[in-house]
């Protein structure tokens, strides 16, 4: 891998990993700290939509009574392997989509 870094100082693939590992939070960060790398702004630009998205239908759910008790237990579930699987192929430099949220997050950058 090359010696490029981006405007936060760590190689791309380390801050594309920052963006999902500190949740919605990170992907807000890394995307409006990092103005050039295009690797490093979709992977930012896609946990923001993937990370809020996953909030925003948790709340719902959790509002329809017999479903909040079914998305409780499975919304963390999706969280988490969301969570794990943006680390590990972001840490390794590769580019993926989540479906649905990936092309949204790209149109964006």
């Amino acid at each position: 891998m090359s010696e490029e870094k981006t405007s936060l100082g760590l190689t791309p693939n380390v801050t594309a990993a920052l963006a999902y590992a500190l949740w919605l939070v990170g992907g807000i960060i890394v995307y409006l700290m990092e103005k050039e790398n295009k690797f490093v702004r979709f992977h930012a630009m896609q946990s923001i939509m993937m990370f809020g998205a996953l909030l925003i239908l948790s709340i719902f759910l959790g509002l329809i009574p017999i479903i909040n008790l079914l998305a409780a237990f499975i919304m963390p579930v999706i969280v988490l392997i969301c969570w794990i699987y943006g680390i590990i192929k972001a840490s390794k430099g590769e580019s993926f989509k989540f479906p649905f949220i990936g092309d949204l997050a790209e149109k964006q950058i």
